[in-house]
């Protein structure tokens, strides 16, 4: 696939450019700074933008906030974010459209090559990939007030999966039950979260927009 890369770190950008190019993918730009994001998908038109969150001109979120904007003027781009650490509301911005097409990776997770395709894949097929220590971290942080306890705690676990952007098959895999349990267990997530079948968005995606809301209530 097509991607473009927002890195501002010399090491970190270069030696993504190889790995990109060793998985058979074609790095159409690669930045180092936030403000050169849009511009850049603008004219290259790339499947995927792998963008770092802290970025110049400021260090801050620089990155992310770049990632949204793209996100708005290019919504069939699918926008993979790195970040030296979890933080919740970065995931929850990416995914508040609800359109699918996003991940939150940490950058430890980029080393390796399997995990990084993987993100990459689910992303551009219009998926979410969220970084599984993200994951982890929010449900160590479940609230008391928490909306989404009326599923049972296998349907947590298969929200949890979800959230990883694993598909039905990979999670009967993971939860050793067949195929049909866990379409049974996606339908009752989507019912008890109130989320009818529609066009204009990705069920799975807002399922989890619901819960990172939950994490930051």
């Amino acid at each position: 696939m097509r991607i473009l890369l927002a890195e501002d770190s010399v090491l970190l950008r270069e030696g993504l450019v190889r790995l990109l190019a060793e998985a058979g993918h074609e790095v159409v730009a690669a930045v180092d700074d936030a403000t050169r994001i849009v511009p850049a998908a603008l004219e290259h038109r790339p499947d995927v933008a792998v963008v770092d969150v802290r970025m110049p001109p400021t260090f801050t979120d620089d990155g992310l906030r770049a990632a949204v904007e793209l996100r708005r003027a290019l919504p069939d781009v699918g926008v993979l974010v790195l970040s030296q650490y979890v933080e919740e509301s970065y995931a929850r911005d990416l995914l508040a459209d609800g359109r699918g097409g996003v991940g939150y990776l940490l950058k430890d997770r980029v080393q390796d090559l399997d995990t990084l395709a993987d993100a990459l894949a689910r992303v551009a097929g219009g998926g979410s990939a969220l970084d599984p220590d993200v994951v982890a971290q929010l449900v160590v942080t479940r609230r008391a007030a928490d909306p989404l306890e009326t599923l049972t705690p296998r349907e947590r676990e298969v929200l949890v999966l979800m959230a990883e952007g694993r598909s039905n098959a990979a999670i009967a895999e993971a939860l050793v039950v067949s195929a049909g349990a866990v379409e049974k267990h996606v339908g009752n997530v989507f019912a008890k979260l109130g989320l009818p079948p529609s066009d204009a968005h990705h069920r799975r995606v807002l399922a989890v927009l619901a819960w990172l809301r939950a994490r930051t209530a």
